[in-house]
């Protein structure tokens, strides 16, 4: 087993640009063939122009994070991008019970059986509560399906799994650098894991459309769930990045 480190300091807001902030969480482990890897996490917080917070992939929830979320807005909206982004939803629906769950596809299936509820599904099209500020777009692929977002006032594109970006300093031992550069995620070349992609090779020509569709909203600077993020140059580092799905141009 090999570590990589946190993004210190964890479970606090992080400022992005106007109502918009990153939470680090804790390094968790996935377990992957006969090992786990440990994986840093990070949760975005949108504060609409309604007030209300909206939660992109929540981290485990602290009495301090808590306290900071209080200071900002009531949290309303709590979201599940993908089938592995929904492991702490739990918890935040039991200390925030008037917040509404969205999932998207499927992830409702595999969090189910661990007591987590959720009270809509995610579409290819943004929810009215948020329409006017957050685009939004499926990718679909075989495993999983990852809803996507766009926060259209600080142009930021949020991303769960479909990009990961290991900084290697954050990586210790040899053997746990070597499997990030065997995936496709090092920085600053990250990527959709190699192993990830293939379960969207069959769908290649919706995740084109998606992907296409993201290029188009012409964001400035990318949020992902593990990983360091990419702050500029966002709509260059798609088309990098998904090459491997027929993205083209420079």
């Amino acid at each position: 087993m090999f570590r990589v480190d946190p993004y210190e300091p964890v479970g606090t807001l992080k400022p992005l640009a106007r109502d918009i902030w990153i939470v680090d969480g804790p390094v968790i482990g996935m377990k992957w063939l006969w090992t786990e890897l440990p994986f840093p996490t990070r949760m975005t917080v949108v504060r609409l122009s309604s007030g209300d917070l909206w939660v992109h992939s929540p981290v485990a929830l602290s009495g301090g994070l808590k306290a900071e979320l209080a200071e900002l807005g009531p949290v309303r909206y709590l979201v599940a991008p993908n089938k592995i982004h929904y492991w702490w939803i739990g918890e935040w629906r039991i200390a925030y019970p008037d917040a509404l769950a969205f999932a998207a596809p499927r992830v409702e299936e595999r969090a189910a059986p661990h007591g987590i509820s959720f009270d809509r599904e995610l579409r290819d099209a943004p929810e009215e509560a948020w329409a006017g500020e957050i685009g939004q777009v499926l990718v679909p692929g075989s495993f999983m399906t990852e809803a996507v977002f766009l926060h259209r006032p600080s142009s930021t594109l949020i991303l769960a799994d479909l990009i990961e970006n290991f900084e290697m300093a954050m990586v210790h031992g040899v053997f746990g650098r070597f499997l990030m550069r065997l995936g496709g995620v090092a920085h600053p070349h990250g990527s959709m894991p190699k192993d990830l992609r293939a379960t969207f090779y069959g769908h290649k020509d919706d995740v084109k459309r998606a992907v296409e569709t993201m290029i188009s909203w012409k964001p400035e600077r990318i949020v992902l769930s593990h990983g360091r993020c990419y702050e500029e140059n966002a709509v260059a580092e798609l088309r990098r990045a998904f090459r491997w799905a027929g993205i083209g141009g420079a």
